[in-house]
């Protein structure tokens, strides 16, 4: 820096300025180029960013479109408040339904006739109350802890049994109030009394004044203050009863939820407008990312000037290939009343390239060819054989039709009792428990109801009321059905299909009585065949095929029936929003064209920033080379100054002697 700080004192002339203007001079060409380059590349990630953008929010309107529940909206009234109704439009279908409701859902309610004098101190008696609430049992001792009116309501609240209960000031003492916590007479309230330090378990005194059956007398134990009813309600005629007050799966897709008794007419009309307004999104979408290439591609004739994009390959391949798919004819669809979106009200526009939405006529078309409209947006599997229903497809699958043949049909896992189930079975504690294990994984224990069953049909009907009550099968998602084969042997089959459906016999209580002293277990298996001629995968009922299988790759079906051999083929319809959101993902996501345009863009901003970095040391060698030369030229100068002066000095001294001599 010393050496910079001094040049030009030699010359006068090779100074530090004219160092920083030739440095400068030797940087400008270059900085300039890669600023303008700079500029540029960030300019194009700018717009492939507002381009990516664009696309992908063509995405989520064509995925919804993509969906055929999607195309299949309902909408459901009830001309009664009180009777509502909700819809769900995956599985609803048009219809008119008269609904009466004739009866709500409630919750038992009970209290003690005994009134006492205190909550927390006078004696309620001690003993262990026995609470059956529905399929829950709860056993609750009182003893000299909870001895209280207070304290046996905080037992039986702390007991989860299903029932809640209260200690209520009638202003003439306090009273016991007990409500289960579920509607419906399934779940009523029975307690029974056991070891009453206060008299017998029967007698009205000391802990018995709190039992409670239906059959009592009035005025013995607890008293009912509101009865455990059901809902019921007759749909065109037919009665439905249910333990609450909402209706589920009465009718697919409909849920009604009552508030009161009553008539109502509940229509379910198809939601057209619904339908519409979701494709009237993709067209926005649509015509939203026309605008956006318009002002990043288009080209002013009129001044003659083109925008960042014009041009640009990665932009006419994005357009070129959304309008192949929005114009053509869709694969499958040729033969039928609806082949293409101009034939729904979907035409292009083709001065501004954008689309215009006929809502009326996509309505109309929608109403009279739901299935055609369906299959031109969303996938479909079109079965020859009403046996074989597509389920799904992959990105791989490819438009076609694929023959189905089954080597062998799914089959479900059973247990099978080695001797017939005789009449007149008395059920009592020493044979009442049976436990299965379902499907390898679930272990179902059954506690049958204690009494003599007239015929083996009777016990095989309250085996299944346990079944399907049964918590843990329910968890699991399953069920078992119970029956009489044809010989009278007791069988138990699981819903599942496939090799992990299976029924074991885990434990029995004198097994020999239900026949189960010797048990066939037979597992399920899997369906087996081929798709269009390649050998495919079972699982359970669904025969597919895996990835890298050509045509069908990819493609689900479901195999119902018994019949093995040809099952007919399935002719798999690729729509337009299905097709277009796998091409958008391929234009967005990883290694997609605007993936690897803007990869690029990112290493030319890169090579920039290592450019910046190779002229900074050019820059810096070149100056101190500068520097140095100019030290050099600059001692050079001063010495020659140097000598100028000295010269100069005897050149003068000389003068006057000759001057003298003269």
């Amino acid at each position: 820096m010393a050496g910079i700080s001094s040049l030009g004192i030699g010359s006068g002339v090779l100074t530090s300025d004219l160092v920083d203007q030739l440095v400068a001079a030797e940087r400008s060409p270059t900085d300039t180029r890669l600023n303008r380059k700079t500029e540029q590349t960030d300019a194009l990630l700018s717009a492939y960013g507002k381009l990516r953008s664009a696309v992908t929010e063509l995405r989520l309107p064509m995925r919804q479109l993509s969906a055929p529940d999607n195309l299949k909206a309902f909408s459901a009234s009830s001309s009664n408040e009180d009777i509502g109704v909700a819809v769900d439009s995956t599985k609803a279908n048009r219809g008119t339904y008269n609904v009466d409701v004739t009866s709500l859902a409630s919750a038992q309610a009970l209290a003690s006739n005994a009134v006492f004098d205190d909550r927390d101190s006078t004696s309620v008696g001690q003993g262990t109350l026995t609470l059956n609430v529905g399929d829950n049992t709860a056993n609750i001792t009182i003893d000299n802890s909870n001895d209280s009116l207070q304290g046996l309501a905080n037992a039986i609240n702390d007991s989860d049994a299903g029932v809640s209960a209260g200690v209520i000031d009638t202003g003439n003492g306090f009273q016991l109030v007990l409500s289960a916590d579920e509607t419906g007479t399934a779940n009523a309230v029975s307690i029974s009394v056991s070891g009453d330090n206060s008299g017998t378990d029967t007698d009205n005194l000391g802990l018995s004044r709190f039992a409670f059956n239906a059959g009592m007398d009035v005025g013995a134990g607890l008293q009912q203050t509101i009865a455990a009813t059901d809902a019921v309600m007759q749909i065109n005629g037919v009665e439905i009863t249910r333990s609450t007050n909402s209706f589920e799966n009465v009718i697919d897709g409909l849920t009604f939820d009552i508030s009161g008794t009553g008539i109502s007419t509940v229509r379910v009309e198809q939601d057209l407008g619904a339908v519409s307004g979701r494709v009237q999104g993709f067209v926005d979408k649509f015509n939203s990312l026309q605008s956006t290439i318009d002002s990043l591609a288009g080209f002013n004739a009129e001044a003659g000037r083109g925008s960042l994009l014009t041009g640009d390959s990665t932009v006419r391949d994005i357009q070129n290939q959304l309008r192949q798919i929005l114009t053509r004819v869709v694969p499958g669809l040729e033969n039928s009343s609806v082949r293409s979106l101009a034939d729904v009200g979907i035409t292009t526009n083709f001065e501004t390239g954008g689309l215009e939405f006929d809502r009326a006529e996509f309505e109309e078309q929608l109403k009279n060819n739901p299935d055609d409209v369906t299959a031109l947006f969303a996938e479909q599997g079109r079965a020859t054989d009403s046996q074989v229903e597509f389920i799904r497809s992959s990105s791989e699958t490819q438009p076609g039709s694929y023959d189905i043949n089954v080597t062998q049909v799914a089959s479900q896992g059973n247990l099978l009792a080695g001797s017939a189930l005789a009449a007149g079975i008395a059920i009592d504690g020493s044979n009442d428990e049976l436990t299965l294990q379902v499907n390898g994984e679930t272990s179902v224990s059954l506690q049958l109801t204690q009494q003599t069953y007239t015929s083996a049909q009777d016990l095989v009907d309250e085996i299944q009321s346990q079944l399907n009550s049964n918590n843990a099968l329910g968890a699991a998602g399953t069920s078992v059905r119970a029956e009489l084969d044809a010989s009278g042997n007791l069988s138990f089959t699981s819903s599942k299909y496939g090799s992990e459906s299976a029924v074991t016999l885990a434990s029995a209580e004198n097994a020999a009585i239900f026949g189960l002293d010797s048990v066939t277990s037979t597992a399920g298996v899997d369906v087996a065949g081929t798709i269009d001629g390649r050998a495919a995968e079972g699982d359970g009922q669904v025969l597919f095929l895996g990835a890298d299988n050509g045509g069908p790759s990819g493609l689900q079906a479901r195999i119902l029936g018994d019949a093995t051999g040809s099952r007919g083929s399935i002719t798999f319809i690729e729509g337009v929003a299905e097709r277009t959101v796998n091409l958008v993902t391929s234009f967005v996501g990883a290694d997609g064209a605007l993936d690897a345009r803007t990869e690029s863009l990112n290493r030319d901003l890169e090579q920039i920033q290592e450019n910046r970095i190779r002229l900074e040391e050019r820059i810096v060698s070149y100056r101190e080379r500068l520097v140095s030369q100019f030290s050099a030229a600059d001692s050079l100068i001063s010495q020659l100054n140097s000598t100028q002066d000295f010269v100069s000095q005897q050149l003068a001294a000389l003068a006057p002697r000759n001057n003298r001599e003269n």
